[in-house]
C-alpha cells in the first residue's frame, strides 16, 4: 500500500484526525493562498527529495492543465494561511496515515480528475472502504507505480491478499508473469456491474477473451449461462482449468443422483467416474453443445 510521506515530525501529529480536519476546513473557508505559491513552500521542502520529485512528473509541469499552472502545491495541499510561519498550522497530506478522511482527500483529486472513467467511484467497492486515491497511486514521481503493468497486480495484491494467494496457485490466470493484469477485468474507479467488472456481467467479462464459449448452444449448460464462476475460481485454483471442486464433486453440487453407479462400488478405485476427466470423460461438452444428439453435451 503506497502511503504518505513526511518530511519531519510535524506539530499537529498529537493533535487528534477531527481537530486537524476542522483546522483545514477552516482555512479552506478563509482562503489564504500564497502569493509566491510554491516558491514559499520550497524555502522549507526543497530539501526533500521525495517533495522535489513532483517536478519529474506531469503534477509538476507547467502545462495548462497542472496544479502548478494554477494554485501550485495549494491546488493539492490547501491554502498555505499560516503554515509558513513555523510550520505550526496543518496542511492536507495524502495516504493511509493522513489524518484527513479518505473522502475529502479524495475530493481534492477529483476536482480535476473528474472524467468519464471515474464517473462511478462514488459507492463503488473501494469508496466504500475508504481507500484514498493515494493508497494505490503517487504523485511526487516521475512516474506512477500502477501505471506501469508490470506493477499494477504488486499494487493491487498490497490490499487483495486472497487474490494474491490465489493467483500463485496451480491453475490461474497468468498475473503473476504481467501477461494479464487486474485492469484488464476490473475498472479499479468503480463500474456499474458487481466486483467493479469492466463488463456488466461476470460472463460478458470473460467471453471478452473466451469468444468461443459464448453461446447460444443448441443444448446449454445452465451454470455456464448463468455465471462462469459457479465453476470457476477466476483468480486461480488448486484445481485444473480454475475449477471451484475437483470433478466428479464440483458436478455432483447440482446433480447429486443423475442413476450412476456409486464410487463406493469400486471401494474407492480408479473408475471411470473419478479417472481422468471424470464426468467430463463422458460429458466432454459442458459449456454447451450445438450437435443434434448433444443433449446430454456429449458430442
Amino acid at each position: 500500500m503506497v502511503t504518505s510521506f513526511t518530511t519531519m515530525a510535524t506539530p499537529w501529529d498529537d493533535k487528534a484526525p477531527q481537530e486537524v480536519e476542522a483546522i483545514l476546513d477552516k482555512k479552506f473557508a478563509e482562503g489564504q493562498y500564497s502569493p509566491k505559491g510554491a516558491d514559499s513552500c520550497l524555502m522549507c521542502h526543497r530539501k526533500s527529495e521525495k517533495v522535489m520529485a513532483l517536478f519529474d512528473g506531469v503534477h509538476g509541469s507547467d502545462v495548462q492543465a497542472s496544479p502548478m499552472a494554477d494554485l501550485q502545491c495549494e491546488a493539492c495541499h490547501g491554502p498555505m494561511g499560516k503554515h509558513n510561519r513555523g510550520g505550526k498550522e496543518p496542511m492536507i497530506t495524502f495516504g493511509s496515515s493522513s489524518p484527513v478522511p479518505a473522502e475529502k482527500q479524495n475530493s481534492v483529486c477529483m476536482s480535476c480528475h473528474n472524467d468519464d472513467q471515474r464517473m462511478a467511484w462514488e459507492g463503488n467497492h473501494h469508496d466504500n472502504a475508504d481507500v484514498s486515491c493515494a493508497n494505490c497511486h503517487q504523485v511526487h514521481t516521475g512516474h506512477d507505480p500502477i501505471s506501469d503493468k508490470n506493477k499494477e497486480v504488486e499494487v493491487c495484491t498490497s490490499c487483495h491478499t486472497q487474490q494474491k494467494a490465489d493467483i500463485n496457485k496451480r491453475s490461474a490466470h497468468p498475473l503473476k508473469w504481467q501477461q494479464m493484469v487486474c485492469s484488464d477485468c476490473h475498472n479499479a474507479h468503480g463500474s456499474l456491474a458487481d466486483a467493479n467488472l469492466k463488463q456488466m456481467s461476470i460472463n460478458e467479462n470473460c467471453y471478452s477473451c473466451h469468444a468461443e464459449k459464448r453461446g447460444p448452444k443448441l443444448w446449454e449448460h445452465a451454470p455456464v449461462t448463468d455465471n462462469c464462476a459457479t465453476c470457476h475460481n477466476p483468480h486461480g485454483s488448486v484445481n485444473e482449468a480454475m475449477l471451484n471442486n475437483k470433478p466428479p464433486m464440483l458436478c455432483q453440487q447440482c446433480h447429486a443422483s443423475v442413476g450412476h453407479t456409486s464410487n463406493a462400488v469400486f471401494g474407492g478405485k480408479p473408475n471411470a467416474f473419478n479417472a481422468g476427466q471424470s464426468c467430463m470423460n463422458c460429458h466432454s461438452q459442458v459449456h454447451g453443445s450445438n450437435h443434434p444428439s448433444g443433449k446430454l453435451l456429449q458430442r
